[in-house]
């Protein structure tokens, strides 16, 4: 890193930043040490960090001053691009009126405004009626399996206490989103986790649906797989069902033709609640406000985060089907009890987040953004499809502007090739999502179609520099 000392753990952080904040505690360097990284082989980042400075519309700073084309709206997440103007004066202006408000007995205007604009742009056809806050898609992730199980013990169904997760499913890193999550490496460390859980299978089939552009044909009988897991278990136990409509973070796992249509008509067969996990794929990912109106599956909870801010400030929220909220105000009231739900944040509702929301939400209208990308969707296929003839891929994925670029791993090596494509595009000026030996391109929605050409090149070009 440029203007670093020796190596590793004594590099120092420079860059735009450096001498920026007046408020100094003590002088302390600036080094590599303090910070353990999230999701990070901390180690390879320490001998060769990868560190952004500043950010604009389509592009990151590196600090060594290099323009990074942002093939990944960061983490799925800058789905309006980078440094918008109307989002950051919102939450300037807001941090100067109203810094904090409690949200346990207390509030503020603007969370009203913006659930009930979330409300008023919800999937469904006026389905849902309110929306719970929380600060990530990890905690919408465990708000919604706890709305789900009080949902069912206030309406005199308290048997029902177990949740049915997918194999490779992510959702989230708290204790319920890694027990209903199916991704190994996420699990594996940490116990037994929550009890009464079980897994559908995965819907990847790669025999049959290798280089499937959008949607693959083969694999609605996957979800058949639910009805065995009612009879074992017995179906009045079973209280939710939370799958990804799309899988995201797994490398871009699409579902088959048909399979959330029988996931709906399972649930509603046995009384289940079906929850939509729409973290990665809510506000304009697949060309529409959500996956559910993509794919014309209405779930009964909605998780999302990351594009409801634009990754300006940390919120996320679960969207509840109607019914839902009024359940537990009859049961309160029927019980004489006064709070409905021992549940919520210190943060929910921020004030600097529901700023940031409701300027996010007016960016994505005015510009037109979901429309876009529908507009784009195509000549994205094709582009991430020409990559199919490279030696080193086995597969590609896609829908909207998401793409998942599977590689062929290395003997013994597993995640090795992944790693050094994703460290020579970055080198190249492209920054990627990489799981294992898949790569994930999801741009922010402002891309062009210049801006997709050069990712596909730069992509090819990293390709080219891995052996």
């Amino acid at each position: 890193m440029e203007g670093s000392q020796a190596s590793g753990g004594d590099q120092a952080v420079q860059g735009d930043t450096a001498g920026q904040f007046d408020v100094q505690f003590e002088a302390t360097p600036n080094n590599l040490e303090s910070f353990w990284m999230p999701f990070t082989w901390n180690r390879a980042f320490k001998r060769k960090p990868k560190v952004i400075t500043g950010a604009k519309d389509m592009h990151y700073t590196s600090d060594d001053g290099r323009q990074i084309l942002d093939g990944t709206a960061g983490l799925w997440c800058v789905n309006a691009g980078h440094g918008r103007k109307k989002i950051v004066e919102a939450v300037q202006q807001q941090v100067a009126r109203l810094d904090y408000a409690p949200a346990f007995q207390l509030s503020h205007p603007l969370a009203f405004q913006l659930a009930n604009r979330l409300i008023g742009m919800a999937p469904g056809d006026g389905a849902f009626d309110h929306v719970f806050f929380a600060n990530s898609g990890s905690e919408a992730v465990d708000s919604a399996l706890k709305i789900a199980l009080a949902y069912h013990r206030a309406r005199g169904e308290g048997q029902r206490t177990r949740l049915i997760g997918r194999e490779r499913g992510y959702h989230g890193v708290g204790f319920g989103g890694i027990s209903v999550g199916g991704i190994v490496a996420n699990r594996r460390k940490f116990g037994q986790l929550l009890a009464g859980v079980d897994h559908l299978p995965h819907t990847h089939l790669p025999e049959q649906n290798r280089f499937a552009k959008g949607q693959p044909e083969h694999g609605a009988h996957l979800a058949d797989e639910l009805e065995r897991i009612c009879t074992l278990h017995g179906p009045e136990t079973i209280a939710a069902v939370i799958v990804e409509p799309l899988a995201g973070s797994t490398g871009v796992l699409v579902p088959p033709k048909g399979y959330l249509q029988r996931l709906r008509e399972i649930c509603d067969k046995y009384g289940i609640l079906l929850i939509f996990d729409e973290v990665i794929t809510g506000f304009g990912r697949l060309g529409t406000g959500f996956a559910t109106d993509c794919f014309g599956v209405t779930p009964d909870l909605i998780t999302v985060a990351k594009g409801i801010t634009n990754g300006t400030v940390p919120m996320g929220a679960v969207f509840c089907r109607k019914g839902i909220y009024d359940t537990f105000m009859a049961e309160a009231e029927q019980a004489g009890g006064t709070i409905e739900l021992f549940h919520g944040y210190t943060y929910s509702a921020h004030p600097l987040a529901c700023a940031a929301g409701l300027a996010t939400l007016e960016v994505y209208k005015e510009e037109g953004l979901f429309e876009h990308a529908a507009e784009l969707a195509p000549k994205w296929q094709e582009a991430v499809h020409s990559l199919a003839d490279h030696p080193h891929v086995i597969d590609v994925r896609n829908l909207g502007l998401v793409a998942g670029i599977e590689l062929e791993p290395r003997t013994r090596a597993p995640g090795a090739r992944g790693y050094e494509v994703f460290t020579n595009a970055w080198e190249d000026g492209l920054l990627t999502r990489i799981t294992g030996d898949i790569l994930a391109l999801s741009p922010p929605l402002i891309v062009t179609e210049q801006q997709i050409d050069q990712m596909v090149e730069m992509t090819r070009k990293a390709l080219d520099a891995t052996p």
